[in-house]
């Protein structure tokens, strides 16, 4: 994690070679590639920072879908991209924090072949039920759980992706087993919700909608605060379960060797952008929370996250293969 620290820090300053580079960029379309299935929090939050930067960058702003193996497809695409400012990764931090834990065997270093260059969301998780399920709160859904040991299911975009941590941190705090059903990304796990395959899910708030019109009953948070969006729902921290925070923060990535004056100038688009009210408001209905952070202090994140994630990676034993 140091080289990548380090790297995003010294995006902070820039002499004049640096400013006319980034003034003589971009001259051609700019490529992100979301690495989670079209529908998940990745494809949709890179879907609507593309649009601003299209607009403030004067090129086009494509996304490209490249998901598969806990997000590490599409990070592997990236990272072997050229570093010319023009493919950047839109990923969930856990690409960074989670997945060196988890495969044995990585096709690429993140620490080493990525640069972090802007925050866009922090992520809360929503845990959630069928509607029709006798599940009504948190209290009963772990009762249930401690009554059918092994007998429920429970979704996640992938083996070691953000949601399946938190659902393997709420069974080892309660004590409790469920069996968890990787997907391709949160928007086939939560369809499987939906149809009945799966017993509960905690969702990066895509569920929200159905939870508005019935179809879902949200239980808590697994945030240290309250969700905006659904202010009425309590944390599981309030809940019992002190300190627990499996919040994630999306964010955008470039291949290594990217030039500073490139990531400084994508940083400083990003922020604007999330200042601005419409943006704010569509990240905001996503379940999300918008978080401009400096490309240090996106680094500085993700390091947090790779050593208190990886604690609980090796007390539960979690494994990709």
């Amino acid at each position: 994690m140091k080289s990548l620290l380090a790297t995003a820090s010294l995006a902070l300053g820039l002499g004049p070679c640096g400013i006319a580079q980034a003034q003589e960029w971009p001259r051609q379309p700019i490529k992100i590639v979301a690495n989670f299935a079209p529908g998940g929090a990745a494809d949709q939050l890179a879907r609507v920072i593309s649009a601003p930067l299209q607009e403030t960058l004067g090129q086009p702003v494509i996304v490209e879908n490249r998901g598969g193996a806990g997000g590490n497809l599409g990070g592997d695409f990236v990272a072997k991209s050229p570093s010319d400012g023009y493919t950047f990764l839109m990923s969930s931090g856990g690409m960074v924090s989670i997945n060196p834990h988890i495969y044995a065997k990585m096709p690429f270093d993140p620490a080493k072949d990525l640069v972090p260059v802007a925050s866009v969301a922090r992520v809360p998780f929503y845990l959630v039920v069928r509607a029709d399920s006798p599940v009504k709160d948190f209290k009963s859904l772990v009762a249930d759980l401690k009554a059918n040991p092994g007998k429920r299911s429970f979704g996640s975009p992938g083996n070691g992706s953000s949601p399946h941590l938190a659902a393997e941190m709420m069974t080892g705090r309660t004590g409790t087993t469920a069996i968890h059903v990787p997907y391709r990304g949160a928007a086939p796990a939560l369809t499987d919700l939906l149809g009945g395959q799966i017993d509960f899910l905690f969702d990066p708030g895509i569920s929200i909608q159905h939870v508005k019109t019935g179809k879902l009953r949200m239980l808590a948070v697994a945030s240290l605060k309250r969700a905006p969006q659904m202010p009425e729902v309590p944390t599981l921290d309030e809940l019992g379960l002190k300190g627990f925070d499996a919040d994630a923060v999306f964010g955008l990535y470039a291949p290594a060797g990217t030039r500073l004056a490139v990531i400084q100038r994508i940083n400083a688009e990003v922020n604007r952008a999330l200042a601005l009210p419409a943006v704010r408001a569509h990240i905001e209905t996503l379940g999300n929370v918008p978080e401009p952070l400096t490309p240090a202090a996106f680094g500085d994140k993700g390091a947090a996250d790779f050593k208190r994630l990886g604690a609980v990676i090796r007390e539960r034993g979690i494994r990709a293969d």
